[in-house]
């Protein structure tokens, strides 16, 4: 770049720890021979490969809900404890290694409260079972993302509530389908026909029998309920799983295509002219489908997000066959049976449609049709009770809470549902009417003799909170923590965007515009520091070590100097270990050899040595001396 500054580098968490364990291209690969219909029949090999169980640990590790302990009482710290390779050779041993085959200890079964006051059962697996599960995901997904459809986008990379929002508005307004057919299948995730599961699997092209034997039994796992009595699941798949979303994926898969293959992807609209997109490389088959609306076929387009889907119509007529064609063919196919109260046809011109917590309506304006969206009543009630709940909680704060934490929690409620509505077009008029329902409260239950707490100056806000409300008049501060109260009905509508085709996570094009190449000169020393056994080290401090590696571009934190062999990479602890210090990201640093030395050593002749080995500027033994304050050293002068 001709200013010499340096881009802001795009980054995916997921792909840059594929990166760091060099298993991009082994994902890549899998993807690309899924898409050419090959058969996968030694997954397992990849599965147990030392690189992939460490992937598996870095990706768990990051995710919050992997302090949770399973049934036996473990969580990810317990694994970070351990050496890397003793890691690696306990995943091997639970899958393969024992006579009676893999059996995973019972799951932690957890109740979550649900809006209409009944609960979702979550199941928990041990840590151990969660780590495989993990693993397997990573090379199964590429595989399945090759075969699944455009039209899904739940629990999928790269996809998102905004795209199937997106999807359905350009459904009603653009296609002129106004015809929509709500769906609700009863109890999904315990009703999935396991034999039905693996024949789909299967079909998929994973052939791997030991594979779909692990996963048999990750399905059948018994399940501890609270009273600790103990149920062994004849179908369905675990909710909590890190594996469920993907299968539950898998069994819809067959619906996404079927609906496809009666209209979208029929053969009939192949025998006429084919257009391609020159951006994009989509095909159009207008004058095909032109064809078709003069048959007797069905016209109907599927957008779905997990098990909650939807099906846009042109007419009534077709509307009513399809819904009494999916309703069967779930029934027979998948063994699936759908809530007759939930599951209706709704004309988007008369009422409202529901979808995803949004209810959308097409709005005669300027004489074209365009959809019209709000928060789901049931959604605005809920956003309602939460947050006029949390204001009561800040004017009172609970025991054991703080005032400023209060205000801390509802600031990130308001947020929350800000980012996850702000795509209806109507959203400023829902959160405006939340606004004076919370500020009534927060008027009331912060009164004081003599006025409010609520003032109109506080502390400074962050660069955030100046971008989002710095211009909002109705920003308040509470007198005393001074901290502010988001106005939740400060809020812009945000047009839903697409996905773009060209995305995608497992092909060095589609990648570009997500995620940059790690900017790394000696990527290959850093992929032999990772296969480098840590002897002694625990799996948390060696895969710190390799983002620190990452994140200092390869080079040491004093000098600057690129490092050129593992032998002269030191990871060093801010606070010592026996001080009690820790293998966190934050605690570590990579530095150089002699500098490690220097930072510890104490005897002034050893310290004057390797002064004048390393040659340090004034800056470098800076950095030295804050090193060594933190490890509870004397600063050191040159002489």
């Amino acid at each position: 770049m001709s200013t010499g500054k340096i881009a802001k580098q795009l980054c995916i968490d997921d792909l840059r720890h594929a990166e760091y364990y060099q298993m991009q291209t082994v994902f890549d690969d899998l993807y690309e021979r899924s898409r050419k219909g090959e058969k996968f029949l030694l997954l397992m090999e990849t599965i147990l490969m030392r690189e992939n169980i460490l992937l598996a640990y870095r990706n768990i590790k990051a995710n919050a809900g992997s302090n949770t302990a399973g049934t036996d009482g473990l969580n990810i710290k317990d694994i970070g404890r351990l050496q890397p390779d003793e890691v690696v050779e306990r995943v091997r041993y639970i899958v393969q290694g024992s006579k009676h085959g893999y059996r995973p200890r019972p799951v932690r079964r957890k109740d979550i409260p649900k809006p209409n006051g009944s609960t979702r059962p979550l199941g928990i697996p041990c840590i151990w079972d969660r780590l495989i599960q993990q693993c397997i995901k990573q090379v199964m997904e590429p595989i399945c993302e090759a075969k699944f459809s455009e039209n899904s986008f739940g629990f999928r990379p790269n996809r998102s509530v905004e795209h199937a929002i997106q999807r359905a508005t350009y459904r009603m307004q653009r296609s002129k389908l106004h015809y929509i057919i709500e769906f609700d299948i009863k109890a999904f995730f315990d009703e999935v026909n396991h034999a039905k599961l693996k024949r789909q699997i299967w079909a998929m092209g994973i052939r791997d029998k030991h594979l779909i034997y692990v996963l048999g039994q990750i399905l059948k796992a018994s399940i501890k309920l609270p009273d600790g009595k103990m149920v062994y699941p004849e179908k369905g798949t675990p909710q909590g799983g890190i594996i469920s979303p993907l299968l539950a994926n898998i069994v819809l898969n067959e619906l996404d295509h079927w609906v496809e293959s009666q209209w979208q992807d029929n053969p009939v609209a192949r025998k006429y002219y084919v257009g391609i997109n020159r951006k994009n490389g989509s095909e159009h088959l207008g004058e095909g489908y032109e064809a078709m609306r003069k048959t007797r076929l069905k016209e109907m387009y599927i957008v779905r997000y997990a098990d909650d889907f939807r099906i846009f119509c042109r007419t009534k007529t077709d509307a009513e066959n399809t819904k009494t064609a999916v309703i069967k063919w779930l029934r027979e196919r998948l063994k699936l049976e759908v809530s007759d109260e939930k599951t209706r046809i709704v004309n988007a011109k008369r009422r409202f449609a529901e979808f995803l917590g949004f209810k959308m309506k097409l709005h005669l304006k300027a004489g074209k049709y365009v959809v019209m969206s709000h928060m789901s009543d049931k959604a605005f009630s809920r956003a309602v009770e939460k947050i006029c709940t949390q204001a009561k909680n800040v004017a009172k704060p609970r025991a054991a809470y703080t005032e400023e934490r209060e205000v801390k929690l509802y600031n990130a409620m308001v947020t929350g549902i800000q980012n996850y509505y702000c795509i209806a077009t109507n959203v400023s008029k829902d959160c405006d009417r939340i606004y004076r329902r919370a500020m009534v409260i927060f008027t009331n239950r912060l009164s004081m003799q003599g006025g409010t707490r609520l003032r109109r100056k506080g502390r400074e806000l962050t660069r955030t909170e100046r971008k989002r409300y710095g211009e909002s008049k109705c920003l308040r501060f509470i007198a005393g923590s001074w901290e502010p109260i988001y106005p939740i009905g400060y809020i812009r509508h945000k047009k839903p965007m697409a996905k773009k085709r060209s995305v995608c996570s497992y092909t060095a094009d589609g990648r570009r515009e997500i995620h940059d190449d790690l900017r790394i000169q000696n990527k290959y020393l850093m992929w032999e520091m990772m296969r480098k056994p840590a002897y002694g080290k625990s799996a948390e401090l060696a895969d710190n070590r390799i983002s620190l590696f990452s994140a200092q571009y390869g080079k040491c934190a004093v000098t600057g100097n690129p490092f050129q062999t593992t032998e002269e990479i030191h990871c060093h602890h801010k606070k010592p270990r026996h001080k009690g210090g820790k293998d966190e990201y934050g605690n570590l640093i990579l530095v150089l050899e002699p500098v490690h030395r220097l930072i510890h050593s104490t005897k002034q002749k050893i310290v004057e040595y390797y002064l004048d080995l390393l040659k340090l500027n004034a800056r470098q033994i800076t950095k030295v001396n804050g090193l060594r304050k933190q490890a509870g050293l004397k600063p050191i002068h040159k002489s």
